[in-house]
């Protein structure tokens, strides 16, 4: 690809990842290899390694709506994902801070309320404020199964139910849904459907076996918010993050002791 300036820049509003796995470095990177600018808002610390999470510590509202009025004031971000927001005062701040924005960017929201073992992340006043004021401003919502159960109230085991969920989340506002399949059987776990209001695709991938899946959502949603940074259409973009993801699967990083992170850099590989 042959690429003059000025950059294509976009925006990461999420967590920081201390093993450098998911959050904001698995984005910045993620934009990176992608050769779009990353800008980021840090919506909190967490101490985390590949054994698991060990504290968190949630930035001040008031920082994160400072970090996103210093960067949307100076650089046009042309594509924009939000992460883990982790309470409900940054959520409303963020909601606030995009919906202010006079030229706003796409938005690509990953709820991160449920983790794929189907813990939930945030307490459900959060969920509230995620549901009313963000979600309607997504341009794209990437929930995985438990986020989507939840979302939907309906119990999801099959294709079926993973359109029928799809349907039923895109009544709450966003422009497009993308339910993730990862997490689920074995005949599902590569399969993600798409309802943008007209059609329903069903996308498949190749299944990569490895437990070194880390950061598989942020980067998912991070590759789509490039993408769309760099001019492509909606569904374009999921199916080249997509893409993106199956790759770094393949190069994914046995570091640590327990649940290593995707391979964001494969593209050097080919070099």
């Amino acid at each position: 690809m042959t690429m003059t300036p000025p950059w294509p820049a976009a925006l990461t509003i999420a967590g920081s990842d201390s093993g450098g796995g998911a959050g904001i470095q698995a984005d910045l990177r993620t934009f990176a290899f992608h050769l779009v600018h990353g800008t980021c808002a840090l919506t909190c610390v967490t101490a985390q390694n590949t054994l698991g999470v060990t504290r968190v510590d949630a930035l001040p509202p008031e920082a994160v709506t400072a970090q996103l009025e210093a960067v949307t004031s100076d650089i046009a971000v042309q594509g924009i994902k939000t992460g883990m927001l982790l309470n409900q005062g940054i959520i409303q701040a963020v909601a606030e801070s995009l919906g202010s924005l006079p030229n706003a960017a796409p938005i690509v929201v990953d709820p991160v309320m449920v983790s794929r073992t189907g813990a939930q992340l945030i307490d459900d006043d959060a969920i509230a404020t995620l549901i009313r004021h963000l979600i309607p401003q997504a341009r794209i919502l990437t929930p995985n199964r438990y986020e989507a159960q939840l979302l939907s109230g309906l119990a999801i085991a099959t294709l079926a139910d993973m359109e029928a969920a799809a349907r039923k989340i895109h009544q709450l506002g966003p422009q497009a849904v993308l339910v993730k399949g990862g997490g689920m059987m074995d005949t599902l776990r590569s399969t993600d459907v798409w309802f943008d209001g007209r059609e329903v695709v069903v996308l498949e991938a190749e299944v990569v076996e490895t437990r070194h899946t880390h950061g598989t959502g942020c980067t998912l949603s991070a590759a789509i918010a490039a993408n769309l940074a760099l001019g492509k259409d909606p569904l374009t973009a999921v199916k080249a993050a997509k893409d993106y993801v199956t790759n770094a699967l393949k190069h994914a990083l046995a570091i640590g002791q327990g649940q290593g992170p995707v391979g964001h850099f494969f593209p050097l590989l080919d070099k």
